[in-house]
């Protein structure tokens, strides 16, 4: 190996370790990555910055202007509340049900959108027919990546394996030569979660509910009995006649006074009060304060405040009037690196914080000084409009669940027939009058804007710029690897050690390799790596490229077997109260089963 080899290789080397690591964001890694090439001269700045005006990279840009537009035209929510009417009430039933429609909404929108969607519907489904949330929705994260195999544009390793066809002046994919492999993908997945998935999914976890005195079952998993407590405001309290902004009990005792239940009530006026900076305390007022046990008592001991027992007349922690629900954080939230204090959470979005849980475990000491990282799950309490109105924040939150009292996200419904038209119109461009991909992509996303189905200030607010910006830092990567000989250093060595057994124990080698990756690092760069190694591999064996690249594609999406292989996966872990075997005992076996699929189902559509 030439010194640029051996560069290039470390480069790679320390690329992937701090992908692994997580402790710095991947478009920054991309981007350092990117600068190592130029500063080492293993690529001029012109060959560096190339990824940017990729056209893979603007067709992934157009396809989350497309999705965008059906979720803000309320195309996509209405599919998924009809999911509700056929569904059944077996689990069985709403497992096939709910994998088949979450899979076909997968196949031209992003996974991450896709479960974002369908998570809060199959969270209700589940309480409504009593049964488990955690029995259904790692079937819905792993719906969402089966069904980005259906696809060209289903999932950007697609795009990827087929710029790579592109690149090599090589007969590229067609929009639906993905969909006889991934269609038995699919039908083993969800035979496989359908027949097999009661027996591996976890039930530790009851339904959630709101019962009918008010109560919540979330109260008891985010473990706030024992942070919760009942107080009276005495008369002699120096509390008597002030507002919370002026006693400053959050600032002085880490308490944060959730519920105030006026001893006078006025008619019309509700018997329970969200606290806020402008609430009043009288004598007698009943507050639900939030707290560490030791501040809660030198909050009492120096206020002069009376501690009620759980079991006092007035009733639960909880009220009709009060509600908690909760809030998971998106992979684009504003949330994210900032506290809740920094980002003025309460006079942002009118709730409090309760409890923060991640990776399913609580976070102990004052959730205001957490700071909020992607996959967080918050238990926020506030009046059941307040919870709702959270419900039109989907760029940084999903709430999870129905509302009590639904306002409804604002969605522009007229919109939503033109919104169809134009993802129908795509497609046909793509399929039927062969247009390049990106033309009809782009295309679509400006006639989504043209039309008003999602403006340019929604479409900066949706666009995942960390994913375009891994990708085009991630391409030059694919390049340099070329360009000093690492590739075929290292296709030569796959061929090596397995092209004596023949090219499909090839396959299975770049078929278990990308899977190996995917399980911890983006599912996109691992397809950036791996693709010009299967093409160079298929060269070396002078075999057809299509069925190593097929194989690639299809082994990118398998990222079952961790919490942090895919944001999806993140996302249902903290509601579904998962644990990290969990991921590991159902997703293991069904990766398992995709490769023998793999080696059987794509030489017959792809004969090497």
């Amino acid at each position: 190996m030439n010194t640029e080899t051996w560069i290039i290789f470390g480069l790679l080397a320390v690329t992937v370790g701090l992908f692994l690591s997580d402790r710095i964001r991947l478009d920054l890694v991309a981007l350092l990555a990117l600068l190592a090439l130029v500063l080492t001269r293993i690529l001029t700045p012109a060959e560096a910055l190339a990824g940017f005006g990729d056209p893979l990279l603007l067709t992934i840009a157009g396809l989350f202007v497309v999705g965008a537009g059906l979720l803000q035209t309320g195309v996509a929510d209405a599919v998924g509340q009809r999911l509700r009417l056929i569904a059944g009430n077996t689990e069985r039933r709403v497992i096939v049900v709910t994998m088949v429609l979450v899979a076909l909404f997968s196949a031209v929108m992003s996974s991450t959108g896709t479960v974002a969607i369908f998570l809060p519907v199959v969270v209700s489904l589940a309480a409504g027919i009593g049964l488990s949330r955690a029995r259904l929705l790692i079937p819905l994260a792993y719906a969402s990546l089966l069904g980005g195999m259906l696809t060209l544009i289903g999932t950007p390793p697609n795009l990827v394996v087929n710029e790579a066809l592109v690149t090599a002046g090589i007969q590229p994919f067609t929009f639906f030569d993905f969909t006889p492999v991934g269609v038995v993908m699919l039908l083993i997945g969800i035979a496989f979660m359908s027949l097999l998935g009661p027996r591996l999914l976890p039930d530790r976890e009851p339904p959630t509910r709101v019962t009918p005195n008010g109560d919540d079952d979330l109260v008891a998993r985010y473990q706030l009995p024992g942070s919760l407590s009942r107080l009276r405001v005495r008369v002699a309290s120096p509390l008597v006649g002030r507002s919370l902004a002026d006693v400053g009990l959050r600032a002085r005792y880490q308490v944060n006074v959730v519920e105030v239940r006026p001893a006078r009530r006025k008619r019309g006026v509700p018997p329970v009060e969200q606290a806020r900076p402008d609430t009043v305390l009288r004598a007698d007022d009943l507050l639900t304060v939030k707290g560490e046990p030791h501040n809660v008592q030198r909050m009492v001991r120096e206020q002069l405040l009376g501690v009620v027992p759980d079991a006092d007349e007035h009733g639960e922690l909880l009220s009709r009037d009060l509600g908690v629900a909760e809030v998971l954080l998106t992979p684009r939230s504003r949330l994210i690196g900032r506290t809740l204090r920094d980002a003025r959470f309460l006079d942002t979005y009118h709730v409090i914080v309760l409890s923060i849980l991640r990776l399913g475990v609580r976070i102990p000491g004052p959730t205001s000084q957490v700071e909020l990282r992607f996959g967080d799950t918050l238990l926020v309490q506030g009046t059941w409009e307040q919870i709702a109105a959270l419900e039109s924040e989907r760029d940084d939150v999903v709430v999870v669940g129905e509302t009590r009292r639904r306002t409804g996200i604002p969605y522009d419904l007229r919109r939503g027939p033109w919104a169809i038209g134009i993802m129908l119109g795509m497609l046909g461009l793509i399929t039927i009058a062969n247009w390049p991909t990106v033309t009809a992509v782009l295309l679509a996303a400006l006639l989504m804007i043209l039309t008003g189905c999602i403006s340019m200030e929604q479409v900066y607010r949706r666009m995942n710029w960390e994913s375009l910006v891994l990708i085009a830092g991630m391409l030059p990567m694919a390049t340099a690897l070329d360009k000093s000989g690492g590739m075929t250093l290292l296709a030569g060595g796959l061929t090596a050690t397995l092209g004596t057994l023949g090219p499909l124990a090839v396959l299975a080698g770049l078929f278990a390799l990308t899977a190996l990756f995917t399980q911890f690092i983006s599912n996109t760069a691992t397809a950036v790596l791996m693709a010009p190694i299967a093409l160079q591999a298929a060269t070396d064996l002078a075999v057809a490229p299509q069925p190593m690249l097929i194989a690639v594609a299809i082994a990118a999406s398998t990222a079952f077997t961790t919490p942090i292989a895919s944001p999806v996966n993140t996302l249902v872990l903290g509601p579904g109260g998962y644990r990290f075997g969990d991921f590991v005992r159902v997703g293991l076996p069904l990766l398992l089963l995709l490769l023998v699929a793999v080696l059987i189902v794509v030489p017959l559509f792809f004969p090497f």
